[in-house]
């Protein structure tokens, strides 16, 4: 009878811990921290796709047409100013001085003579004039011929890299045949796009920034150990994509850019009334951004956003969200849409004071 009554008790008491532990597991409801999105005057850094080219780079075109008779130079040396790349062969040309030349020494001979007659009044001025006439025409002859002869070797207008020599000794040149190119990498520029907007803050902010200087992002990943300078913007914005093109220049002491290379500028871009939020606020499908935004019954809804920019722990949201929109903060992987939570509010002041990057 004794071990009955004890079997009953202990059933009891199980029953009651059991009934306890559920009661108390439906009072501890997990609750979520909700914030606001943040209106601030800020700037970030944003990365432009930028197309690199030398400050200078050219076609080396023959100028006369012959024989490639010698080529001085290798791809991808470095040559100063004057110096001689490339001879066609001059024969002809020299040939064509020399008859110049002879001729006008006739020229001269036959002046000489016409003025002693002249002045002996056996002829008339006007047959001294002709002779004179003649002799120009003779040194016009030959000053052609000489630019003729110069043309037949190719010198470097300024320093720079010689680029891929197409052409081999011997070849037969067209007049205007491209022999290489010529580039001068001692600066170099970095042409990318910007939107109208964004042009729109750059040009009234101007003033007001912190840095003018850009960066660049080499194509590697690395950073170019030196700073830009932005010098120039196009007169007209492109009807289709919107944009207006920017130019930066870069030193290049290390000769590390060459003429054609890809890379990113990053530019400080300004910003007025941005809204801002925690990046551990948002979640990503297929490339989109999303937050989850709690409504006046206390549900959860996804809500996709545009990013127009990105600050250490947060982003810059240019579309799909309001400043008094309540956005969740915390737990973004657990609930689901429609579910009804219980949050507890943290304003966005000290939200920023503790910020994590990952969403929890």
């Amino acid at each position: 009878m004794k071990r009955i009554v004890v079997l009953t008790g202990l059933v009891a008491l199980l029953c009651l811990t059991s009934c306890t532990s559920k009661k108390e597991e439906k009072e501890e409801v997990e609750k979520f921290t909700v914030t606001n999105p943040v209106k601030i005057d800020t700037s970030f850094t944003k990365q432009y796709v930028s197309q690199i080219k030398s400050v200078r780079n050219i076609e080396i075109r023959a100028q006369e047409k012959g024989f490639l008779q010698n080529i001085y130079v290798d791809e991808g040396q470095f040559v100063k100013a004057g110096q001689i790349l490339f001879r066609i062969m001059p024969k002809m040309y020299e040939a064509e001085l020399l008859k110049a030349q002879a001729e006008q020494k006739a020229a001269e001979i036959e002046l000489q003579n016409t003025k002693t007659l002249a002045d002996k009044n056996i002829v008339s001025r006007n047959e001294q004039a002709v002779a004179m006439s003649k002799l120009q025409a003779a040194k016009a002859e030959v000053a052609l011929a000489k630019l003729h002869l110069s043309f037949t070797e190719i010198r470097a207008p300024f320093d720079g890299t010689i680029d891929r020599i197409p052409l081999k000794l011997g070849s037969l040149i067209d007049e205007g045949e491209l022999l290489t190119s010529l580039s001068d990498n001692s600066q170099m520029f970095a042409y990318f796009n910007v939107s109208e907007p964004e042009y729109l803050q750059y040009q009234t902010n101007i003033k007001d920034r912190a840095d003018a200087k850009v960066g660049l992002v080499l194509a590697n990943g690395e950073t170019f150990k030196y700073k830009g300078n932005v010098e120039l913007i196009e007169s007209e914005f492109n009807n289709e994509t919107g944009n207006i093109a920017f130019r930066a220049r870069f030193p290049n002491t290390g000769k590390l850019l060459r003429n054609g290379e890809t890379g990113q500028v990053q530019m400080l871009v300004p910003l007025k009334n941005a809204i801002v939020i925690p990046q551990k606020a948002t979640y990503e499908i297929q490339d989109k951004k999303y937050v989850f935004v709690v409504d006046k019954s206390n549900k959860v809804s996804s809500k996709e956003i545009t990013i127009t920019g990105e600050i250490p722990d947060l982003y810059v949201v240019s579309s799909g969200l309001a400043e008094n929109d309540k956005i969740l903060l915390e737990g973004v992987q657990k609930v689901k849409e429609n579910d009804k939570i219980q949050y507890e509010f943290q304003a966005p002041a000290k939200v920023m004071n503790h910020l994590r990057v990952k969403a929890e």
